[in-house]
Parts: structure tokens; C-alpha cells; sequence
């Protein structure tokens, strides 16, 4: 490994990680970091093991997160083979609107997304990052607001991801 930190997904509030490894006993595959600060619960494998033998519920809630983990790594890999970096921060941030919809075509990213981060998560520059977004700003798609990126016109972000994309 070359040691450059790369960032594969942000967590919210009540997500649960480690999963992998509490599931197989194999050595963890990456690390995770805080922001902010936080409370976190730890579960012996054991224990874990056990309460996903008892509680079915708890079972499949584990199953659909690890297939959404799966889901979300093929579309990335496919994006990082596939799509252009200017493309891959496009279809980043089309990822990250998913969870801010307002109304049928906008969309809110809260907070303002980091240049860093988003560079980290689609393996480019902050600059490439900056060019996009300030691209994207003289388009009208998105819109620099004091707490969110505001996605002005979500049908044309996706669409032009959708165009690279061959979809």
C-alpha cells in the first residue's frame, strides 16, 4: 500500500461498522475515523455471532447493509475504471444527493461537502474537485448555499453522469 488515505464511505449517526470481521475473524479491511466526536458501542465477535443467531431481524438488517456495501463498491469501481475524474466527481456527488432529495429535481448536501473529501472518495485532486464544482456553478446545476450544496437541477447532474456512463 502506498499509505494515501482514501475515503470509502462517511457514516451517520447509529451506523455500524467492523461487520466483516466480527462475520469471517479476518483481519479488519480499513479503518475508520471520526470528525466529530462520537459514542461507540463494541460487540465481542462472539457476542455479535450470537445475537445474529438469535434475532433473525438483526440478521437481515446486516445483510441488506453488507449487499448495499457490495452495491456501492462495484458502482465505484466500475466509475473509477470506467468515467473520467471530472465524471467521477459528477457522479459523486449525485451519489451524496441521494439522501438530501427536496422536492422531485433538487437536492441538498449537508454539510458543504469537503474539496478533500470528495477528491479522497473518487481518487483526484482538490483542484480537479474545485474546477467541477465551479463548472457545474456557471451551468446553474449547483449552488453554493451558507450551510449545503444546494443541487439546483438534479435531472441534469444525472443526466450528464447517466451520458459518460452509457446508461
Amino acid at each position: 500500500m502506498s499509505g494515501k488515505e482514501i475515503t470509502l464511505e462517511d457514516l451517520d449517526s447509529g451506523s455500524h461498522f467492523g461487520e466483516l470481521s466480527a462475520l469471517d475473524g479476518q483481519p479488519r479491511s480499513a479503518s475508520v475515523m471520526s470528525l466529530d466526536s462520537c459514542l461507540i458501542a463494541a460487540l465481542p465477535q462472539e457476542r455479535f455471532l450470537s445475537l445474529l443467531r438469535e434475532n433473525s431481524e438483526i440478521a437481515f438488517r446486516v445483510l441488506r447493509a453488507l449487499a448495499g456495501v457490495v452495491r456501492n463498491s462495484t458502482d465505484r469501481i466500475m466509475d473509477l475504471s470506467t468515467l473520467a475524474a471530472n465524471n467521477r466527481v459528477q457522479a459523486d456527488l449525485l451519489r451524496q444527493a441521494r439522501s438530501g432529495l427536496i422536492g422531485e429535481n433538487q437536492a441538498e448536501i449537508r454539510p458543504i461537502p469537503v474539496h478533500g473529501d470528495i477528491a479522497s472518495r473518487v481518487s483526484t485532486t482538490r483542484e480537479t474537485v474545485a474546477r467541477v464544482l465551479s463548472e457545474l456553478s456557471r451551468q446553474g446545476i449547483v449552488e453554493r448555499k451558507k450551510n449545503a450544496l444546494l443541487i439546483k437541477d438534479l435531472a441534469q447532474l444525472r443526466e450528464m453522469v447517466e451520458e459518460v456512463r452509457g446508461e
